[in-house]
């Protein structure tokens, strides 16, 4: 049996209805990964302070050498600071990726709101580690590589468990189009996170740390107190997580088992009268089984090409439009900030589509295969007029992280509450570890690829990012004839025929 986790009486007299519980679920949950992106970023604003140009600040004021490097932070002031600019995104990245596997296992079986709020917490604590080395004065590599390992790690809490927490509160009919909305604390937390380290960058690039560093711990502390994890932990009926009528606009309707997100037959009555009681908690589901949901594999390795592709525009975007465009590194850096704009539409219109539609595996497709074209564009015309620039932008971020937000949230929640579940929702940290995860590895890959094929033009670059595209619309083939064969079955079912 699992108990239910006591929620403060205040908060349960404030909050009477599901409806306000699912508000603040939704804003909790939002400022929660808000916070953590927020506490990622200083570390691209901060390498400029700690690699500096020296020779525009004048002479060297401690007259000890004619070094062109006196004013940036050892050990970054030699010649190889691009490669340990390199191992410090790398060591967070990967360790992420590594982490985000065993993560989703862990908050399955421990309480979402005590793993969430311990790893807010924790992230915290290694983001001010870094700053405080400012402060200390310290000087060794190794220190920072270890505190940015250790952030990597711990960070791996957030994404399953707000996932989790959404999905538990939200079930399928209007996902796509609330999570595609919710998604929008990514760049909201890039934008904060830019704006904050900037802030003191100049100045004591410590505080561009340690300040996101108390914002997360303190959000991590709200959240323990006042996020509820489950409906019935505080007497409310949980979501329908399948439609029960074929008379619904969702082809899968039509064939129960033939897609990944298909739905279930059992009465809608069964679940909208489960009883307040504890029940049986059944048991978490182990990784193979996670792995053995129809489509997790599929957009597992879908989003490693899709997060691949959009990381490389994060890392290098403002690179190469200086280099390309001839823009300064503060208009590049702003003009760069349009991608994410168009992320947050992609996010939402590819999750209203995919609502209305059904077809969550086609709508990913859709977006793939058109992105590729016009990632050829934008590295072609993208840079003939500022007009052109702002357009293109918007339009590739778009359709870049539209694919990205979708499988990371509606597609990973649906996924968590599978008809082949039977009923046990205990699968969303899994599913959502598992497919992040995936995705983390291409997130890794892709800027360190980019910097390999870098120097060789960025034409190849283009061309390694539109070969990831079609990669991860391939993969998803196998789940929209799927999804095509649905349609067609409601469709015949429609007009009077029978279909074998």
């Amino acid at each position: 049996l699992r108990p239910p986790i006591p929620v403060p009486q205040t908060l349960t007299s404030l909050l009477p209805s599901s409806h306000s519980y699912r508000g603040l679920t939704l804003v909790l949950t939002f400022l929660s990964y808000t916070s953590y992106h927020l506490s990622r970023k200083p570390i691209s604003i901060v390498k400029s302070q700690l690699h500096p140009n020296c020779s525009a600040l004048g002479p060297n004021p401690r007259n000890d050498s004619n070094s062109s490097t006196w004013c940036s932070w050892a050990p970054f002031d030699g010649d190889n600071y691009k490669e340990l600019f390199g191992a410090l995104d790398n060591a967070f990245l990967v360790a992420y990726a590594i982490g985000m596997f065993i993560s989703g296992i862990f908050g399955e079986r421990l309480p979402l709101r005590y793993y969430l709020s311990g790893g807010m917490v924790l992230s915290g604590l290694f983001t001010a580690l870094f700053g405080l080395g400012y402060f200390w004065d310290i000087h060794v590599l190794w220190y920072f590589i270890v505190v940015q390992v250790c952030n990597g790690l711990v960070q791996t809490t957030g994404w399953p468990a707000v996932v989790a927490c959404v999905g538990n509160w939200f079930g399928k009919g209007k996902r796509g189009l609330i999570m595609g909305i919710w998604n929008s604390h990514t760049s909201v937390g890039n934008i904060l996170g830019s704006l904050i380290a900037g802030t003191w960058v100049s100045s004591a690039w410590g505080l561009s740390f340690v300040v996101p560093g108390i914002i997360i711990g303190t959000v991590g502390i709200i959240c323990f107190f006042f996020l509820v994890e489950y409906p019935e932990d505080v007497d409310c009926s949980p979501p329908l997580h399948h439609v029960m009528t074929t008379s619904e606009k969702d082809p899968e309707a039509v064939i129960p088992n033939e897609g990944p997100l298909s739905l279930s037959g059992q009465s809608s009555a069964d679940h909208s009268n489960s009883p307040k009681e504890p029940a049986e908690e059944p048991e978490a589901i182990s990784f193979l089984g996670a792995l053995r949901i129809p489509g997790v594999v599929e957009f597992s390795l879908c989003l490693l090409f899709a997060k691949l592709v959009s990381y490389t525009f994060l890392y290098w975007l403002p690179l190469y439009i200086v280099n390309v465009a001839h823009f300064g590194a503060k208009e590049a850096g702003d003009l760069s900030t349009l991608f994410d704009v168009g992320g947050i539409l992609g996010g939402i219109f590819a999750g209203l589509i995919s609502d209305y539609t059904g077809g969550r595996a086609t709508t990913c497709c859709v977006m793939l295969v058109v992105a590729a074209p016009m990632l050829f564009l934008y590295n072609h015309v993208g840079q003939n007029g500022i007009g052109t620039s702002i357009a293109m932008l918007i339009i590739c971020g778009a359709l870049v992280n539209g694919p990205y937000a979708l499988i990371t949230t509606a597609v990973s929640a649906d996924l968590g509450t599978h008809e082949s579940l039977k009923g046990n929702a205990k699968a969303l940290s899994t599913v959502t570890a598992i497919i992040d995860g995936t995705g983390s590895i291409g997130a890794a890959l892709g800027p360190l690829l980019a910097g390999l094929i870098s120097p060789t033009g960025w034409n190849n670059v283009f061309y390694m990012l539109i070969a990831a595209d079609v990669l991860a619309c391939l993969l998803l083939a196998r789940v929209v004839v799927k999804e095509a064969r649905g349609w067609c079955g409601y469709m015949a079912r429609q007009r009077g025929y029978v279909i074998t």
